[in-house]
């Protein structure tokens, strides 16, 4: 008798502990991935139940949770919808969260680790938690006059403040409205989220920082001119700048924009070659400084970085090891050269800083619901690209380009505007991008911007930098100096 009692008496410890053990993996091992599941709704409700945090521009709120009387308890509502929408990103109860509304969910959902002491003090006092405040850097002047200067073009705007590496404005087109993902009626957002994913241009790529990657093309030169001016060249050297360059190892042979002539002698100095953009120019530079030298230099201002905003950026590429022709190519910002506008406004912005490069931030700080300051953002350094000489000697040829180069458009009255224009080839028979890069005043600089406008805007196979971008740039600085 006393065996089949031992042996139930086992099966049934047996039972127990593969009951305590599956409840314990349940609850301890499998909860996170559990509580992050999309088709927890237990998870949703509880997170929408507690008032999200706003974010706030300008002293304004662009996001803010409102009560509505669904099982959700608060639906997200976006002011300036389409202004923002790649700046806040969507807060969708189907498809997530993307832009601020991702990276910086726990602080506006209230469950960061830095609000521990207010999360304390709620449940003391029996206050309904609230997420907190996120307050960003963007300057609303900036956004609007970016907004309205790129129109109807496909494109984007960066700028920032070189002394910090505060993002002041950051806008692409064409653009969403988050509210279309912020409802909770789920047949309504799966229809609006498929419109938006087919639609043309994709609205939701954030072309700013993490859309696609696109050639610089001559904007790119303020790095090659930085890698020749870090390796001893003078500024007033001669350079050769013949009307064709033929390529090596090749039959291909490289001309001017619009077959121009760079100079009569067939020589001029790097300021110069920078001011009026001649290709051949720098073409032959890039094959005397070499591949290596000028991808260190692109590494050097971020090449190969994906930059923390805190949404993450695309790496702008400079393609290793390229050949003789792809060498001279590279080094005007064609072949596989590639940036983000980004990262073209870092480099104007580190010109711009006498040579430090700042990290760029869109967080100013975060606040309680009793508005106290959580945490604030302090700028940092990511490290020194170039010499105060050679930014300091950059500046000037970049006021050439203004003053009497292929940069005129972006003058602004009284003001000492650097810069530099970009028509970069695409693919087939696509019209160039138009690009424009640049910092104001010279002398106290406040705001770099970069301005990209997809194969020429409005001005299709005609467009220029100088002609498209530049003045979009010049709309920016204003808006931010005024």
């Amino acid at each position: 008798m006393n065996t089949p009692l031992r042996r139930l008496a086992n099966v049934t410890i047996v039972m127990f502990l593969a009951l305590m053990m599956t409840s314990t993996w349940v609850q301890f091992v499998q909860a996170p991935d559990l509580n992050s599941d999309a088709r927890n709704v237990r998870t949703l409700y509880r997170e929408y139940d507690n008032a999200r945090g706003p974010i706030v521009v300008g002293g304004d709120s662009i996001a803010s949770s409102t009560p509505v009387d669904t099982p959700f308890g608060y639906q997200r509502s976006y002011s300036q919808a389409e202004l923002y929408a790649h700046v806040t990103g969507y807060y969708s109860v189907i498809y997530g969260r993307s832009g601020i509304e991702q990276a910086m969910n726990t602080e506006l959902n209230g469950s960061a680790d830095s609000l521990f002491y207010s999360r304390l003090q709620d449940l003391i006092t029996g206050r309904q938690p609230q997420g907190a405040a996120v307050e960003l850097t963007i300057d609303p002047a900036a956004q609007q006059a970016a907004w309205d200067a790129l129109g109807d073009q496909r494109g984007a705007v960066v700028a920032l403040d070189p002394t910090t590496g505060a993002i002041l404005a950051l806008v692409s087109k064409p653009s969403y409205d988050p509210n279309l993902l912020a409802g909770h009626t789920t047949s309504e957002v799966t229809e609006n989220w498929t419109a938006l994913n087919e639609a043309d241009g994709q609205p939701m790529a954030n072309r700013a920082i993490a859309g696609n990657t696109y050639p610089p093309g001559s904007v790119f030169k303020l790095v090659t001119a930085a890698a020749a001016l870090e390796d001893g060249l003078a500024v007033d050297e001669q350079i050769p700048a013949p009307d064709e360059l033929p390529l090596p190892l090749s039959s291909a042979v490289l001309g001017n924009f619009g077959g121009a002539t760079c100079s009569s002698s067939g020589t001029q100095t790097l300021g110069d070659a920078l001011r009026v953009s001649c290709n051949t120019a720098f073409a032959q530079l890039g094959l005397d400084l070499g591949a290596e030298l000028i991808g260190e230099q692109a590494e050097a201002f971020g090449f190969g970085t994906r930059f923390t905003v805190p949404m993450t950026s695309a790496e702008s590429y400079f393609p290793p090891d390229p050949d003789a022709p792809s060498t001279a190519l590279s080094a005007i910002g064609q072949y596989e050269v590639r940036v983000t506008p980004l990262q073209v406004a870092m480099i104007s912005a580190t010109i711009a800083n006498g040579g430090t490069q700042m990290s760029p931030y869109l967080v100013d700080s975060v606040r309680s619901q009793d508005l106290d300051v959580v945490t604030e953002t302090s700028p940092s350094e990511l490290g020194q690209p170039i010499s105060p000489e050679t930014a300091a000697t950059l500046e000037e040829m970049m006021l050439g380009v203004v003053a009497d180069g292929t940069g005129q458009a972006a003058q602004i009255s009284g003001v000492q505007v650097a810069g530099k224009t970009g028509t970069a080839e695409t693919t087939g028979d696509a019209p160039p991008h138009a690009w424009f890069t640049s910092f104001a005043p010279a002398d106290d600089p406040q705001v770099a911007v970069a301005v990209l406008v997809e194969n020429g805007g409005t001005m299709g196979s005609e467009a220029t930098g100088g002609a498209v971008a530049a003045p979009i740039a010049r709309a920016v600085m204003q808006a931010v100096l005024e």
